[in-house]
């Protein structure tokens, strides 16, 4: 289906064309859930632009994604490749356990870029139930190709006429219905279901319940008035245990039948099966058969879900309806009372805080923490606004915030910890603040200024090892009673990120560390030198602190001799830091010195054993002579250089083979010469550029080759960029990458 010219992003957005793209994809597909996602502009995060066939509250912890985040749809727009997961929940929980850990349910996964020629601009996500075949077929190939193309068209017309206005929310786009029942139909459907002895309810995807019949009413003990457009669990008390919230996500999720046993109080068993489809769940709640439960076996604990049956011929008997616990009692200034074992924490809530904690375990920096927090919490644990503050220094400095205007934020930045606000007070105390509604926080504190139409509010301290790291304020548009179990979570939460923020300042101080004394080792600059064009890069490894052995550098041993040399010290941490000077700094003085290439490495390796490092090193020297266009080069167990000829034609130069510096302290290093033809381009790099797990690194270095060689090198530095452009993502970069071109000039 084609789109017509002139799409702009209001049509793109307003007007569901969009939409139409992917309910097609699933209908062409057969998928069961579809997710889109799109790129922010101006940010390094991506935003789930439209869901179907699953709530949004289920899609919750995935609306704003950090484009570098290990998930597949991230995957295979970095890839622009179709990522297929075939195997189910444990292939799932293998490869990508975030995923695993919110959604630990059984389905097929495919994720597919948003891509043209010029830009990768989305993603697609698609779910199936798990009677799918195990591979997609051809036709689903090219259904789910055909949609990335023709969604990357309609967004880059859209990107042509102007900024695109993303929707506040992602939109649900609702699968094609079957058109309404005749009125007579329907009337008669509606008394057959009254008819039935078995209790009937619908819900629809996102757990409210759209229809009961009687026998359903009687068997919850609730009216339709009590019970239509809320969720069951969390209406009845006796239903309000994550095992029926947790099986209605997996029947969503799944599409496929599921059931559960729970007792109504006082003796009464009832049995829910749930059948889903794309519109919604049918339940079926029946009497499930089994021992009565005595007076001795209801004081006692069970498992959810455990109990027994009410005796034969209680059917039509008249319910006992226990009366409801009384509303949480509020200490003074709304602080929280004890937790109480009939309001348990929600699967959704669970889930939630789940992926909270998984998310916060991979962050790094303070930047990091903060932005995942914005970014997890708004959308999952429903609040509308979100300000998270740092201590620094006796005051309180605001560090993140969502909801707010930068204005209003900016007049509370640097409050003092000791000051008469409740931000500030939580701290102080280390008892947490919920204000149900605007009387509390007046009554609280007279003069709080009260943002817009925000109603209840949350202040948590932010507490780690006994000492204070910030707090996190919350507020929400109506007046929220907080149960306790929503207490113990949103304290719990707050404890995960005083956790994370605590590890990231120590991370921020030792990276701090670790750059500069990287910086103060590696050169700061590659002096230009006449004859000669350079460029180089230094990655370190993905992991750590971002620090390691890893060297380079450019010498001017002569008028008309240059020395060029890499190489690489065992480790990425400081002590591998500084061998890595004191090799560098020998090299260095021995080169101006106008010792070969081979001597260098030699007289270099006498010092390295000398200091007893307990590492080894690896090292490559070359000798450019300018005046008689030739290369001089000796190695010591690295890996050998590239020269890519003007012509195209690209060649490993071999050298004759040497130990690594370190190991024996008197090794001779032969000195190899070549010809150096004018306009051929010399690569020198280390072996994190073409090593990775499960890759031959013979294959690896011909595929370094063949770039070099397809490449139209005009501009050294682009080359540069082009060549470590496949091992630029942190995530899979396992070593430290340096890479040092030099073109002789023509």
């Amino acid at each position: 289906m084609g789109e017509p010219a002139g799409a702009d992003a209001e049509d793109v957005f307003g007007a569901g064309r969009l939409d139409a793209v992917l309910a097609d994809v699933m209908r062409d597909t057969g998928a069961s859930v579809g997710l889109v996602y799109l790129r922010v502009p101006g940010e390094d995060m991506l935003r789930l632009a439209l869901v179907s066939g699953v709530s949004q509250e289920i899609a919750a912890p995935w609306v704003r994604i950090p484009a570098d985040a290990p998930i597949p749809v991230v995957d295979a727009m970095r890839d622009r490749a179709l990522v297929w997961l075939g195997g189910g929940q444990q292939e799932i929980a293998r490869r990508y356990p975030r995923l695993g850990i919110v959604l630990p349910y059984d389905f097929l996964l495919a994720a597919a870029p948003i891509a043209d020629d010029v830009a990768v601009r989305g993603g697609i996500v698609l779910l199936w139930p798990v009677w799918h075949p195990p591979h997609l077929d051809e036709h689903e190939r090219a259904a789910l190709d055909a949609c990335g193309r023709r969604a990357a068209r309609l967004l880059r017309r859209a990107a042509e006429r102007g900024p695109a206005s993303y929707p506040a929310e992602p939109r649900v786009v609702h699968p094609a219905r079957p058109p309404e029942a005749d009125p007579v139909l329907a009337r008669s459907a509606l008394r057959f279901a009254e008819r039935l002895p078995v209790g009937c309810c619908s819900l629809d995807l996102d757990g409210r319940l759209t229809f009961l019949n009687t026998a359903a009413a009687e068997l919850l003990q609730a009216g339709a008035a009590a019970l239509l457009g809320k969720r069951p669990w969390e209406v009845l008390l006796w239903l309000n245990d994550p095992v029926f919230e947790d099986r209605y996500r997996a029947a969503v999720v799944t599409r496929r039948p599921t059931s559960f046993t729970v007792v109504r109080q006082p003796a009464t068993r009832l049995l829910f099966e749930l059948y889903p489809d794309a519109t919604g769940i049918s339940v079926h709640v029946t009497r499930s058969a089994g021992p009565s439960v005595t007076d001795e076996e209801e004081g006692a604990g069970r498992e959810p879900g455990a109990g027994a049956a009410a005796p034969p011929g209680t059917r039509d008997a008249p319910h006992r309806t226990p009366a409801p616990p009384e509303p949480p009692e509020e200490t003074a200034g709304g602080q929280a009372p004890p937790s109480r074992p009939t309001e348990p924490v929600g699967a959704g809530a669970v889930y939630h805080l789940m992926h909270m904690a998984a998310t916060l375990a991979e962050a790094a920096g303070v930047h990091d923490v903060v932005e995942l927090v914005a970014d997890q919490i708004v959308p999952a644990f429903g609040p509308q606004g979100l300000v998270l503050m740092s201590a620094d220094e006796g005051r309180l400095r605001i560090i993140g915030h969502r909801g707010y205007t930068q204005e209003f934020v900016d007049r509370y930045d640097g409050t003092p910890l000791t000051a008469e606000v409740a931000d500030a007070q939580v701290l102080a105390t280390g008892v947490p603040l919920f204000l149900t509604s605007p009387e509390d926080l007046y009554r609280a504190h007279p003069h709080a200024p009260r943002y817009e139409s925000r109603s209840a509010w949350a202040f948590l301290p932010l507490i780690a090892s006994g000492r204070p790291v910030g707090s996190l304020i919350l507020s929400y548009a109506r007046p929220r009673p907080f149960p306790a179990a929503e207490r113990a979570m949103l304290t719990s939460l707050a404890g995960l990120i005083a956790q994370a923020l605590a590890r990231a300042r120590l991370y921020d101080a030792k990276h701090s560390l670790a750059h500069s004394l990287q910086t103060s080792l590696l050169p700061h600059g590659l002096v230009p030198l006449p004859g000669v064009e350079v460029a180089a890069r230094y990655l370190p490894a993905g992991h750590g602190m971002d620090v390691g052995g890893d060297f380079y550098d450019l010498i001017r041993a002569a008028p008309d001799t240059v020395i060029a040399v890499i190489g690489d010290v065992q480790g990425h941490d400081p002590n591998a830091a500084a061998l890595m000077g004191q090799a560098r700094t020998a090299v260095h003085a021995h080169a101006t010195a106008g010792a070969s290439p081979g001597d260098i490495l030699a007289r270099t390796n006498r010092l390295l054993n000398d200091l007893d490092p307990d590492r080894f090193t690896s090292c490559l020297i070359v000798g450019l002579d300018l005046a008689r266009h030739r290369l001089r080069l000796a190695t010591a167990g690295h890996p050998p250089p590239l020269l890519r000829a003007p012509d195209g034609r690209t060649r490993l130069l071999e050298a004759p083979p040497g130990l690594l510096l370190g190991i024996a302290p008197d090794v001779e290093y032969a000195t190899t010469e070549v010809p150096w033809e004018a306009g051929s381009v010399l690569a020198l790099y280390t072996d994190g550029l073409v090593e990775a797990p499960g890759v031959d690194i013979g294959t690896a270095t011909a595929e370094l080759s063949g770039r070099l060689a397809r490449s139209r090198p005009r501009d050294l530095d682009a080359l540069a960029d082009d060549l470590i452009r496949h091992v630029k993502d942190p995530a899979h970069r396992t070593d430290d990458v340096a890479l040092l071109l030099v073109r002789r000039e023509i």
